[in-house]
């Protein structure tokens, strides 16, 4: 493959009806941000694109529930992320947004340039319209029961229970989400992209990596999710999409008989890759063209799972029936992250919200970023949990990088006065070091981070075993000059992890290099003379990580268990549409003690508004169990109710309240908890079987 002079790289554009969660760090722009921060080291010429994605009805839905303008929504999330990415450390070139100027003319620019060119067809057909409110309805402003999976609060483009792609038409007792009625059919007309006359180059360029047959991509360096998704869609034939949405929020179609038509959000999003660089180009006095129409551009696109489709199939055929712009040359999507055992669910409020770690790990950016890179679901589901993160934190980031640093610098300090030694390092030790820069700079290109991080932290690991194997705190007593190389040495294998984890952990690698005394910009290429010299003065030994105590994990836990109490008391999808777990056996069974109780007292728990504290007589005691019912059970309510109750659970503390047991509940499509409980009135402590 030819080398490129530039590249263009571009994470999804978040949508701003809410804040980020760790599934989107972990999913896009965390691996974007280390691919960038490498290039940087490496000295190539790049630009890093995003900003926030602000159309849609989505968007319109949310704000009709608040009571405020799209605008005021989408300004308000905007600021949000765009903070919470820069506290985060992932550095944009540009954080932009699509409600500006600038975009909607650039984006109404690019339909007009297709629309002359015939790339669209316009189609007459007929959608729902909601008669009060003498509209056409948009797929998020209609529910209704999904045909796959059962699930009554599906929306007309997809059910968020099982995931599948739907149209409106494709749901059962369709009604408008702004009346509540049911929708008729009526004409309107669109104007649609016949992605199937595209199927054949499109095939080409998947999988041979050419057009016309000259050579554009190496396949083989694409992800097979990725690849295998775009030939499931191309296997089954592609249909023409509509480009154009009866709404009064977005893009303008810039035709004279499309009064009251907006772009399609899936149009208008990703040239906001494009209207943001038209902006940073101009905010620093450059040509933007160039980033996206000259064969030595390199463009990358990182997505989620979820952006697949759209990056790698609907984008490109924008892109080339337009007729001035490179495609992109690799996809690399990653699949998703799992949380606690569960899906990640924003309206469940099952999520680690980024702008909220932040706030509960002041200064611990670094240990997130590590955490999320050591498990990204890069070719499968992966899972965060706080048990993980902890251990992950403890094991690995104090007791081998944090270690390795400290003693080096301790050493130092107590053998020669803080300075670098004036002794030559141990350069057949460091020759297997700088092997480690291959390794890493081999797994980045390949968008394997897990593994480049992998083999940066060997080098920490290397660092320790250095330092035992020669034992400086014994040589010291029997040859100084030898301690000297063996400190030098170390040092110098610090300031290499300083480069090496820039990528992955930049505020480390900043703390890290001002202990050093470093002071001189780094790059990916360097002699050790160029960072330090002998009898160069460091900073006293600091702790670059400190160990998380299990009381800080424990809060929260506790957090994601009041936030989404349905994680541990119930199923959280009903067996219709979450597959059943894995086979047990009678003995599996058999351990669970699950006795029939009674409810004697019940009380809300302060602060905590989905937790109730209950009594509960089990025929056996009567014992304390907190329980996540709040918000569908008032307390008075539910005195002398009937339950089933899982008695030999280990106890833990919820709201600082021991809680001794579970109660079984039920859940419908709907997300509504029901008590599971006898048909006819047993005695306390009746056991279920």
């Amino acid at each position: 493959m030819k080398n490129f002079k530039r590249y263009t790289v571009t994470a999804a554009l978040p949508y701003a009806n809410g804040p980020l969660h760790i599934g989107h760090i972990a999913g896009a722009y965390l691996p974007a941000d280390i691919y960038v921060r490498f290039l940087r080291l490496r000295e190539n010429d790049v630009i890093f694109i995003c900003g926030s994605d602000e159309h849609g009805a989505a968007i319109t839905l949310k704000a009709k529930k608040e009571n405020i303008t799209p605008q005021q929504l989408v300004d308000k999330y905007h600021e949000l992320m765009k903070n919470a990415f820069a506290d985060f450390g992932i550095e944009f070139s540009i954080y932009h947004r699509t409600s500006t100027p600038l975009h909607h003319q650039t984006a109404a620019d690019f339909f007009s340039v297709m629309h002359k060119k015939g790339k669209f067809t316009e189609e007459t057909s007929e959608q729902y319209y909601d008669e009060e409110n003498k509209l056409f309805l948009a797929d998020r402003y209609i529910t209704g029961t999904c045909p796959k999976c059962g699930n009554e609060s599906a929306y007309g483009d997809q059910c968020e229970k099982c995931g599948s792609t739907l149209s409106p038409t494709d749901l059962i007792n369709p009604k408008s989400v702004l009346s509540g009625k049911t929708p008729v059919m009526k004409t309107t007309s669109h104007w649609y992209l016949p992605l199937g006359e595209h199927e054949a180059w499109l095939k080409e360029w998947i999988n041979k990596g050419t057009l016309d047959g000259v050579e554009q991509h190496n396949p083989a360096e694409w992800k097979n999710q990725v690849l295998g998704q775009c030939n499931s869609w191309l296997d089954a034939g592609l249909q023409s999409r509509a480009m154009t949405r009866d709404l009064d929020w977005g893009v303008k179609v810039p035709l004279p008989n499309a009064e009251g038509k907006v772009l399609y959000v899936w149009l208008d999003a990703p040239i906001g890759y494009i209207s943001a660089t038209k902006q940073w180009a101009a905010d620093n006095k450059t040509d933007w063209e160039k980033w996206w129409k000259d064969e030595e551009t390199k463009l990358l696109h990182f997505v989620g799972k979820d952006n697949i489709v759209f990056h790698a199939l609907i984008f490109p055929v924008m892109l080339r029936s337009h007729g001035e712009f490179i495609l992109e040359n690799n996809v690399p999507a990653n699949e998703f992250l799992n949380l606690e055992g569960d899906k990640i669910s924003t309206s469940r409020n099952h999520a680690i919200w980024l702008h909220e770690y932040l706030q509960d790990f002041p200064n611990r950016q670094d240990e997130l970023r590590y955490v999320l890179c050591s498990i990204a679901p890069e070719s499968k589901d992966s899972e965060f949990t706080w048990k993980d993160f902890q251990a992950r934190n403890n094991n690995e980031l104090v007791a081998i990088l944090g270690n390795f640093v400290n003693r080096s610098v301790v050493l130092t300090h107590k053998y020669f006065e803080g300075k670098i030694p004036d002794v030559k390092p141990d350069t057949k030790f460091l020759l297997g070091i700088k092997d480690a820069y291959d390794k890493v700079e081999q797994n980045i290109e390949k968008y394997r981070f897990r593994e480049a991080l992998a083999e940066a932290m060997n080098v920490a690991r290397s660092g320790n075993k250095y330092l035992a194997d020669n034992e400086p705190w014994k040589l010291i007593n029997t040859d100084k000059e030898k301690t000297a190389e063996v400190i030098h040495t170390s040092l110098l294998v610090a300031a290499h992890l300083s480069i090496l984890l820039e990528p992955f952990l930049p505020f480390t690698t900043k703390k890290l290099r001002t202990l050093l005394g470093i002071t001189k910009p780094v790059s990916w290429f360097f002699e050790e003379t160029q960072l330090m010299h002998s009898g160069q003065e460091i900073g006293q030994p600091l702790h670059l990580f400190t160990n998380i105590d299990d009381e800080t994990i424990q809060k929260q836990l506790e957090k994601l268990h009041a936030m989404k109490p349905i994680a541990t008391e119930v199923a959280a999808e009903p067996a219709a549409i979450k597959p059943s777990k894995p086979e047990i056996t009678f003995e599996d069974f058999a351990k669970s003690d699950i006795r029939i109780g009674t409810i004697l007292e019940a009380e809300k728990i302060p602060k905590a508004d989905k937790l109730l504290k209950l009594l509960v007589d089990t025929g056996i005691d009567k014992r304390t169990v907190v329980s996540g019912i709040a918000a569908y059970y008032k307390p008075e309510d539910i005195i002398g109710q009937k339950v089933s109750i899982l008695v030999n659970l280990a106890p833990r503390k919820l709201r600082g309240i021991e809680s001794q047991g579970m109660i079984l509940m039920a859940e419908d499509v709907n997300g509504k908890l029901c008590f599971v409980q006898p048909s006819e009135n047993i005695t306390n402590g009746g056991e279920v079987k």
